[in-house]
């Protein structure tokens, strides 16, 4: 596992097939910084699922409003919800979508990013200045490398457990 030289800007997301270290970055995108750990610090993100997984693109998930597989799973709405806290303001940067980046998930409305969020599988570098990004996986990105692909996959993986590292 990988360093972590800020444990309150570090997030340990716990795959089935290990853990993904994030570090956040507060000093790029200090909003959605912030709503990741306050979500993760809730427990918002465990048991939610990554419903939109693309090959060479990205692995989505966040939608806490339906897509927890213990409280409140709809596969058909999984992908359409948030959280009850506000939308947030975009927070464009010059930070790339290299792979292993995290972006903010959003509709077609830059400021309506809330609790979802995806991580690259590769550079994806027309999303720059368009998606926020607020985080980087500086270790375990081949259990992000390993999640079931599908829009939604027929059988979902999820996060099992998110934590602030700090918390841990």
């Amino acid at each position: 596992m990988a360093e972590i030289k800020d444990p309150e800007n570090t997030i340990l997301m716990e795959l089935k097939s290990g853990t993904v270290v994030i570090e956040l970055l507060p000093d790029v995108a200090p909003g959605h910084a912030a709503r990741m750990k306050e979500l993760a610090r809730a427990g918002a993100y465990d048991n939610v699922v990554f419903h939109r997984v693309i090959e060479g693109f990205m692995a989505q998930t966040g939608d806490v409003a339906n897509g927890n597989t213990e409280v409140n799973y709809n596969p058909g709405r999984a992908g359409t919800g948030g959280s009850d806290l506000p939308n947030l303001k975009a927070e464009f940067s010059g930070v790339p979508h290299d792979r292993g980046t995290l972006g903010a998930a959003r509709s077609q409305n830059p400021d309506s990013a809330n609790s979802q969020f995806f991580i690259n599988f590769k550079d994806n570098h027309f999303l720059n200045r368009q998606y926020t990004v607020y985080g980087r996986v500086i270790s375990g990105m081949e259990h992000v490398d390993a999640i079931t692909r599908g829009e939604p996959p027929a059988n979902p993986d999820k996060m099992l457990s998110v934590k602030v590292a700090a918390d841990a």
